[in-house]
């Protein structure tokens, strides 16, 4: 229990200065397109249709990059089903949030079955493992929420379980009846509850999705490879929210650069995980990036924002070098825990090519590790 009475406001050191910024932030994310709309109407399941047309939504553990039922476990269907039953398509996740992109979703009984059900869990469960039933997709993410797993983790781990033969690839119920036994301490459990790695390595699967054994998310490293660049060279492990490739690639936010070509991805990694370390560090969703992107004074609003509250003097140019000591640390951290150049890499399964555009990774270790180089 927390007790606030008595508790100070939020002290602002020049709150008209503070308020003019807001304001303007306020405008560029409810102007945005994705911001104000994409993701306020569908949640981050719009990406759905989006990615799958792209041809890089990875199904049956990245064995293509497109989902045949990709419709049915779409933002769209979601959205549907969600009113439908009288649950909430649009909700903040906490006071104050512009974006608004939760949601509740019920079951088939009208009840509530689980909230914030995301992209990256509906592709885990979904499109990775070929489960095509949204409501067995939702029962297992409220299943993680209760055991407190992580659902990319799990949803992968599940698909490496499917791999194995634990159980059918495609059985939304085998998958539901397998994660409970990770609420039942029994030993199936305790593989599964222990990640994607250590499920494959349990049962001899050696093609498992990880770096710096963290699963992938959702978004197929050779045909989308801004994102495949942050994969192999974050300092977290894989981890698409590092440095959100899916921008410049997919959805044209912030410039175009060829999602199936080395050329450039490099240098996009590089300066949104920069970026990306700042916003963070800021306090701000990760989400706030796409109005930043595509507006000029993106960046030096949060600038004018954090001088504001803070009574400083920082400059753009500042905030980038805070994101760039940040990666150091990072970097630094990794060096003693003993990682090294190696695991800045993806596994060899991505090495063939994936249809339906049958590229391949192709990057070389040298070239990676330009990535974070600065």
């Amino acid at each position: 229990m927390v007790d606030d009475s008595g508790a100070p406001r939020v002290e602002i050191k020049d709150p008209d200065a503070f308020k003019a910024a807001n304001k303007r932030w306020v405008e560029m994310l409810r102007n945005h397109p994705v911001t104000g709309e994409g993701l306020p109407a569908l949640g981050t399941a719009v990406l759905v249709n989006v990615i799958n047309e792209a041809g890089t939504l990875p199904t049956k553990n990245f064995r293509s990059g497109r989902f045949d039922h990709a419709q049915a476990i779409s933002g769209e269907t979601m959205a549907e089903t969600i009113e439908k039953r009288n649950g909430i398509t649009t909700e903040a996740c906490h006071p104050g949030c512009v974006i608004k992109c939760s949601n509740v979703y019920h079951g088939k009984d009208g009840n509530f079955l689980t909230c914030g059900f995301e992209y990256e869990t509906i592709w885990a469960f979904g499109a990775h493992t070929t489960i095509q039933d949204l409501d067995q997709i939702a029962t297992l993410d409220k299943m993680c929420d209760d055991f407190g797993l992580d659902t990319i983790e799990t949803g992968v781990t599940i698909g490496i379980a499917m791999e194995g033969g634990m159980i059918p690839w495609g059985d939304g119920q085998a998958a539901i009846d397998l994660l409970s036994k990770v609420g039942e301490y029994a030993p199936e459990g305790k593989i599964i509850g222990n990640g994607a790695l250590f499920t494959g390595d349990a049962l001899g699967v050696d093609r498992v999705p990880v770096v710096k054994k963290q699963a992938l998310p959702a978004y197929d490293p050779r045909t989308c490879k801004g994102v495949g660049v942050t994969y192999a060279t974050t300092p977290m492990g894989a981890d698409h929210t590092a440095g959100y490739g899916v921008t410049a690639n997919i959805l044209s936010v912030g410039g175009t650069i060829d999602p199936h070509k080395n050329e450039g991805n490099i240098e996009l990694s590089q300066g949104l995980q920069i970026a990306t370390a700042a916003v963070d560090a800021a306090g701000l969703c990760l989400f706030v990036a796409f109005a930043v992107l595509d507006n000029e004074d993106g960046l030096p609003t949060i600038a004018q924002m954090l001088n504001a509250r803070y009574g400083l003097n920082l400059t753009p140019d500042d905030i980038l070098e805070l994101g760039k000591s940040i990666l150091r640390n990072e970097k630094e951290f990794n060096k003693k825990a003993g990682f090294t150049e190696i695991d800045d890499q993806l596994p060899e399964m991505f090495n063939e090519p994936v249809p339906p555009h049958n590229v391949p990774w192709d990057f070389t270790i040298e070239d990676l590790q330009k990535t974070l180089n600065f």
